[in-house]
């Protein structure tokens, strides 16, 4: 893994303090641990810092979180330093997380990192507008569906160029595209629909619910 360095000191806010609702979240996580075991609830605290901040982890955010649970704050920035789901320099409003490992390499991925560069630019870069960036990123889970990639907490899956530029135009404009597939399929079902046990016959005659076939009726036993 690459050296993971915090961002400049121009684009660093002066403090950090968790709003009241964070702050409530905080002491309920707080309260989850034994006495003296509170530093276990740091990952939690920096994850919900990251999201208050607008999606990355200033080092004001890392020192606030190691002196709330009670860590020393190396240790804090060593967590967010190692941890790739800590973002360190500022994001933008759409984060696109593309998936280049080896499935969605091989179903297009590069091709969706090419219009990326074209629409936002390159890796790490936040748009004049802050509205975007990107960057490429290992396994996000999907690999059926690939390529994919994620925007925020979305997935975006069974993508095209065409079909990555036209949600990121949508975004542009403040539309909200559907995430999940983006083809005629149902989550991680096969394209065009069942392919093995469709004949009613195998469900004692029973229609298929919602593509597969009924559960066979229980037969009584002959003691």
């Amino acid at each position: 893994m690459s050296v993971r360095r915090l961002a400049p000191a121009e684009l660093q806010p002066k403090a950090f303090a968790f709003t009241a609702g964070n702050l409530a979240f905080a002491e309920k996580e707080l309260k989850k641990y034994p006495e003296g075991r509170q530093a276990s609830a740091v990952i939690s605290l920096m994850w919900r810092a990251q999201a208050q901040a607008g999606g990355w982890l200033p080092e004001a955010a890392i020192r606030y979180v190691a002196d709330l649970v009670g860590l020393p704050r190396i240790r804090a920035l060593e967590i967010a330093t190692f941890y790739t789901m800590f973002n360190l320099a500022p994001v933008g409003r759409h984060y696109v997380q593309v998936c280049g490992t080896t499935p969605c390499m091989l179903r297009g991925a590069e091709d969706l990192k090419e219009v990326c560069r074209n629409k936002i630019g390159e890796q790490g870069h936040v748009t004049a507008d802050g509205k975007f960036s990107w960057i490429e990123v290992e396994c996000l889970g999907a690999c059926v569906n690939a390529p994919m990639l994620q925007i925020n907490e979305d997935n975006y899956e069974d993508l095209t160029p065409q079909i990555l530029a036209r949600i990121l135009d949508d975004l542009a404009a403040g539309k909200t595209p559907a995430p999940g597939p983006q083809i005629d399929r149902q989550f991680s079902a096969p394209l065009g629909g069942p392919t093995t046990l469709t004949d009613p016959s195998l469900a004692g005659g029973a229609a298929p619910v919602s593509g597969l076939p009924a559960a066979a009726p229980t037969q009584p036993r002959a003691d």
